[in-house]
């Protein structure tokens, strides 16, 4: 497995999620569109909010995730299931990138 490889693409990744999230804060606080004075809108906007609050949660997640893989990165246990100590198939890294777990320990 070229590690390096692994590693620019879970750098771009957090790269991404911190700017999706920065925005997403920046858009909770409103900065560039205040609240409207019309209640009506004060709603949808606020439904907008809870939609762009579960974004942010969701990208901090995934940016703790890549920083975790990251560091197994640095430890030499990538490709280390973090369960069972076996190795973690190719394939499921390759679609999950920051998984610690090997697909038999995932699903229990």
């Amino acid at each position: 497995m070229d590690t390096e490889a692994v590693r620019t693409r879970l750098l771009k990744r957090r790269e991404e999620l911190q700017t999706r999230a920065s925005s997403a804060r920046a858009d909770l606080r409103h900065e560039s569109d205040p609240l409207s004075a019309d209640f009506a809108e004060q709603v949808t906007q606020r439904e907008t909010d809870e939609v762009l609050g579960a974004i942010s949660e969701s990208a901090r997640e995934e940016l703790r995730r890549i920083q975790a893989a990251l560091r197994r990165l640095d430890e030499g246990v990538y490709t280390t299931c973090s369960v069972c100590g076996e190795p973690i198939e190719e394939g499921r890294l390759a679609a999950v990138p920051y998984t610690d777990r090997c697909r038999t320990c995932a699903k229990g």
